[in-house]
């Protein structure tokens, strides 16, 4: 029997699941009282009130040197119990290594494991950290791991580093992870995105001016260059700066000095360069887009971020930390293994961008704990099958998997895709329909009447591909029931509510 005097605080924090009423009960046998965290910041809240801490892991342990970081800035010396797979030994290891005061398998609730885990000694106290602590990055993929490997090794040595890669890879959180990777960690990180200013503006923004140098100027400005004394500017997008700047800046690199607009005394800078482009600069160069003499100063070295679909092993641990970004008021939200099988197999054109988008949305369709298909909204672009080639199952709502069709019925449902309805990819009218068919508008005139379309075809899909309604029910994810209720309303009968 459990002695409640002994029961001690666990703070749980597991991104990929919830936990089970069942498992709960398992660990308060084990004298713990279950609080599980949805993000860092509840759990730095609700550190004072807790005896221990464990979290789950999966394929780094990046959450563990979070959740220490964060112990280092509090001044809190909790123990911390770490999950892992099975089969991830080398896992494990990394997380013992690391200081985690034990290392339980995923699947292991039992009573037994928990209490001998959680009676071990606490860990020393931990002084708050004399240094600025590394950012986190989610690079779990081999091909991520050998990026990551490079970048820190390219950090150490004072070089120019190109960085290229798709828009929305991650190209500005690879730069971070150079300039904290460096000896100038602790100075200042000055980004700007070279195609986000005015030509006018930018090289006042990189260059700065002195007093007077212009009509308006009214006190003097100092430029990025100079914010970033002892620290790393990165300069993004970096194939939209003006012609006419890109001499500048080339003396500004090969001079390390730089002279304000407007003034006449050159000032010496120690700064380190990293630049990043979505484009072909070498092609850009040989239309004469992008001075070629430059690109040789900003390319010492060149970093390529690949495009997410390059590296799924990033994606759910990516989205792991997307939601424990995201959520609100504390909720602990898990994915469904069929929304991780949708998520892994999705192309992602818009890269990490795109997921981010794609977690959002399902943090606000998701109104449970566990976020399933349905809660995944992708773009419209990549979800429309082309012309030649079906659109993969695991991109499809699952109300819309069906068997295949005989030709006949096959035509009389053209109109039921599964995909979402956008102004760009309005449903196509159906080419034929029975008497018993519903007559659905061709083309929606607000979003109510668009949801309504897709659940009516969606409907009709299920009910022509199955042998009968109860079976066209389970297809749907609803009661016979309320399939007969919209099936009248379809029809435009009176409802059937019996």
């Amino acid at each position: 029997m459990n002695n409640p005097s002994h029961t001690q605080h666990l703070l749980w924090l597991d991104p990929f699941r919830a936990l089970t009423d069942a498992e709960r009960a398992q660990l308060a046998a084990a004298g713990l009282a279950v609080h599980p965290v949805a993000t860092l910041d509840d759990l730095r809240d609700q550190l004072p009130q807790a005896g221990l801490i464990a979290l789950r892991l999966e394929g780094t342990p990046e959450l563990l040197r979070d959740v220490q970081i964060l112990q280092a800035e509090e001044g809190s010396a909790l123990s911390v119990l770490c999950r892992v797979e099975r089969r991830e030994l080398e896992l494990a290891v990394a997380a013992m290594r690391l200081g985690a005061q034990h290392v339980l398998a995923a699947d292991d609730f039992s009573a037994h494991a928990w209490h001998a885990a959680s009676q071990r000694p606490a860990a020393p106290q931990v002084s708050k950290p004399q240094h600025k602590p590394s950012r986190t990055v989610v690079y779990v993929d081999p091909a991520s791991r050998h990026l990551l490997a490079l970048a820190q090794r390219v950090a150490r040595a004072p070089v120019s580093v190109l960085i290229e890669g798709p828009t929305g890879a991650g190209k500005e959180v690879l730069a971070r992870v150079l300039h904290e990777s460096s000896a100038r960690a602790l100075g200042p990180f000055v980004a700007l995105n070279c195609a986000a200013m005015p030509d006018h503006l930018i090289e006042d923004m990189l260059f700065g001016h002195e007093k007077g140098a212009f009509t308006g100027a009214v006190k003097e400005h100092r430029g990025l260059f100079e914010q970033a004394q002892g620290g790393t500017v990165f300069l993004d997008e970096i194939a939209e700066m003006p012609i006419h700047l890109q001499a500048k800046l080339l003396r500004v690199l090969q001079e390390r000095q730089l002279t304000r607009l407007g003034g006449e005394r050159p000032l010496e800078l120690d700064v380190r360069v990293v630049a990043a482009t979505n484009r072909d600069l070498r092609a850009a160069t040989a239309s004469r887009e992008f001075r070629e003499d430059l690109y040789f100063r900003l390319s010492t070295f060149k970093l390529r971020v690949p495009a997410l679909r390059e590296r799924p092993g990033d994606i759910l641990p990516l989205a792991a930390r997307l939601l424990m970004r995201h959520a609100e008021g504390g909720r602990a939200l898990s994915v469904s293994v069929q929304a991780q099988e949708c998520l892994k197999n999705h192309p992602w054109p818009g890269n990490v961008r795109e997921l981010e988008n794609v977690v959002m949305r399902a943090l606000v369709l998701c109104t449970g704990e566990v976020i399933l298909p349905e809660h995944l909204m992708f773009d419209d672009a990549a979800w429309a099958p082309s012309s030649t080639q079906a659109a993969p199952a695991a991109w499809q709502p699952p109300l819309a998997e069906a068997p295949p069709l005989p030709a006949a019925q096959a035509q009389r449902i053209s109109s039921a895709a599964p995909n979402i309805w956008s102004p760009a990819n309005p449903p196509a009218p159906t080419p034929s329909r029975s008497p018993s068919d519903a007559a659905l508008p061709d083309e929606p005139a607000n979003l109510h009447q668009a949801v309504q379309i897709n659940e009516q075809q969606l409907i009709l899909a299920a009910v022509q591909s199955t042998y009968s309604r109860l079976e066209a029910a389970a297809k749907l994810g609803i009661s016979p029931r309320t399939l007969r209720y919209k099936l009248a309303k379809l029809k435009g009968g009176a409802p059937a509510l019996a």
